[in-house]
């Protein structure tokens, strides 16, 4: 049973009494991972300046190692909790959960756009996802929200460096593709960041994102636009 303010807390400050009591739950070693057959992939998709503040969410599930899309569901829903940097799960987790509820296909680990611990409280969207439904999942982010990189990042496809924060790795800077921007790799929850890391140089196939998110996110705005689109042609009378 999930806390309901876990998943939809009333205010920002018992947002911030969750974080706490589930950074304390967090897993990082990957015990809980034998031969995978699915990885999953979750991203979100808005329109900008909407006074209703919907979301579309989308969760993908591939096989492995093929990277063949076996199942993909979306669910929109409003974003009910104020945008808050450093809170912003609250936003798409329960909308989020709802995506990933409708799944025939469990996936043996999920990756996530969003950070795992490499967050203020280490609780990123990818950690808290993790933490709501009790699976390993993988941050996936496209930019820095706390740490430095430990040294300047190759220009090669596979280059690394740490992310550090206050003395300690909390993820890993990857080139992902040539003259494209790094992605930030961190462990989310069930799961280790050498594990994590690995997971995601297999699931590259060309592009900057990794293929569960990648097309996760290519789910998310076809959800996005067919609403659009629904909403432009419905009769005047």
């Amino acid at each position: 049973m999930i806390p309901n303010h876990w998943l939809a807390p009333s205010t920002p400050a018992e947002a911030r009494i969750a974080q706490n009591e589930m950074a304390a739950r967090i897993c990082l070693n990957d015990n809980f991972l034998q031969t995978i057959r699915y990885v999953g992939g979750v991203d979100v998709s808005n329109m900008p300046l909407d006074p209703a503040e919907m979301i579309y969410c989308a969760s993908v599930v591939l096989s492995y190692p093929d990277l063949t899309v076996r199942e993909t569901k979306t669910q929109e829903g409003q974003q009910k909790f104020p945008y808050i940097p450093g809170l912003l799960g609250f936003r798409e987790a329960p909308t989020l959960v709802k995506a990933f509820n409708k799944l025939a296909l469990r996936p043996d680990v999920i990756m996530v756009d969003g950070h795992g611990i490499s967050h203020p409280r280490r609780l990123g969207v990818a950690t808290h996802l993790g933490l709501l439904l009790d699976i390993p999942t993988i941050g996936v982010a496209k930019s820095i929200l706390v740490g430095e990189p430990a040294s300047t990042l190759g220009e090669e496809p596979g280059s690394m460096t740490p992310l550090v924060w206050k003395g300690q790795e909390i993820g890993m800077l990857l080139r992902s593709k040539k003259r494209c921007k790094p992605l930030i790799i961190s462990a989310g929850h069930k799961i280790t960041l050498t594990t994590a890391l690995d997971l995601v140089l297999k699931c590259l196939h060309g592009y900057r994102l990794p293929e569960p998110t990648r097309q996760a996110h290519l789910a998310a705005n076809v959800s996005r636009n067919m609403t659009s689109i629904n909403a432009n042609t419905l009769p005047l009378f």
